[in-house]
C-alpha cells in the first residue's frame, strides 16, 4: 500500500499562507499522488483554531481526482503538533456519497465532528481517535449503514473532554447500530472501562467478532474476573487487546491462558491523592 502524509508545519501556515483552504490543491499538485492508495492528512498548520472543513469540502469537490484513494486519515498528527483534544474537525456528511471506493476511514479529534448520514458500501474500517466522544457520533455510529464494516474502532475518552454519555449511550449505540459483517469491535480509552466490558460482553456482536479490543482504559480486576468468565463462552474471538490496563499481576497471569490471543502489556499503577484513587485512560490529554 502506498501511504503519504500531508502536514503543514509552523512555517508553512505562518510565513507561506499554508492552511486548511490550500490543502487538497498541495495534494492534488504532488506528483506522487496519481500512485496513492492512501492519504494522511496531519496538521494543516491551524488544527486548534481553524476546522479542516475546508479540506473535506475540497476533497469533494474534486472527487474523481480521489477514486484511487482507499483509504484516508484526517488529523493524523501527535500532541507536539496539536492536544488531541484540541484537534477541530469537520462535517464529514457530503464525503460518504463523494467517495464510493472508500476502504478505511481514521478519523483524529472530535471538537466540531459531524458524521452526519453514514451510508457507504465499500467502507470496512471505521476509527475515530478522540479525548472523548460525543453522544452526537455514537448515534450517527447508531444509524450508520455500512453492510461491509469489519472493524469499528471507537475511543470513548473522558467527560472533561467530550464524552457526554454513560454506560447505556454505549449498550444503545450497539444494540440498535447494525453491522453484519463486523469482524473487530473496539471500545476503548475508557474512564469507566469496567462497565463498558459488561456492555460489550453482552452486546449481540460477541458471536461474530473475531477480535474484541478493550484497550487503553481503566481496566481492573472487576473487568478481568467478567472476561475470564465470558471469553471462552465465544470461540470465534481470536484476539483480545486489553493493552494499557491497571490490571493485577495475578489476574493479567489468568487472562494469560485464556484459548486467545491476549495483549496485557502496558500495565499501570493507580495514583492515590488524599486518600482517593485515580486511574487516566491511555489518550485523554
Amino acid at each position: 500500500m502506498k501511504s503519504k502524509l500531508y502536514v503543514y508545519d509552523y512555517d508553512a501556515y505562518e510565513e507561506d499562507g499554508k492552511g486548511p483552504d490550500t490543502m487538497v490543491a498541495d495534494i492534488l499538485a504532488d506528483p506522487e499522488f496519481p500512485g496513492l492508495e492512501e492519504v494522511r492528512i496531519g496538521s494543516w498548520g491551524s488544527a486548534y483554531e481553524e476546522c479542516c472543513q475546508p479540506i473535506i469540502d475540497n476533497m469533494v469537490a474534486n472527487a474523481g481526482r480521489f477514486s484511487h484513494i482507499q483509504r484516508l486519515f484526517i488529523g493524523d498528527m501527535d500532541y507536539e503538533e496539536c492536544e488531541v483534544s484540541w484537534i477541530k474537525q469537520g462535517d464529514y456528511s457530503a464525503l460518504w456519497g463523494a467517495m464510493p471506493q472508500l476502504k478505511e476511514l481514521t478519523i483524529k479529534g472530535s471538537e466540531e465532528l459531524v458524521l452526519g448520514d453514514v451510508c457507504h458500501e465499500g467502507l470496512e474500517s471505521l476509527t475515530i481517535i478522540c479525548g472523548g466522544l460525543p453522544v452526537s457520533v455514537m448515534e450517527a455510529v447508531q444509524r450508520a449503514r455500512l453492510p461491509h464494516l469489519k472493524k469499528l474502532l471507537l475511543y470513548i475518552g473522558s467527560d472533561y473532554y467530550g464524552f457526554d454519555g454513560d454506560r447505556d449511550t454505549v449498550r444503545k449505540m450497539l444494540a440498535e447500530a447494525d453491522f453484519p459483517s463486523l469482524e473487530y469491535l473496539g471500545i476503548t480509552d475508557s474512564e469507566i472501562q469496567d462497565e463498558l466490558v459488561e456492555v460489550v460482553l453482552e452486546s449481540k456482536y460477541m458471536g461474530q467478532i473475531r477480535t474484541l479490543d478493550l484497550s487503553a482504559g481503566t481496566l481492573t480486576d472487576k473487568g478481568g474476573a467478567l472476561l475470564l468468565e465470558k471469553i471462552p463462552a465465544y470461540p470465534n474471538i481470536r484476539s483480545l487487546d486489553l493493552h494499557y490496563h491497571y490490571l493485577t499481576d495475578e489476574m493479567m497471569e489468568r487472562l494469560s491462558e485464556l484459548p486467545v490471543e491476549v495483549d496485557v502489556s502496558e500495565q499501570n499503577e493507580p495514583d492515590e491523592y488524599h486518600g482517593d484513587i485515580w486511574m487516566n485512560a491511555m489518550l485523554t490529554e
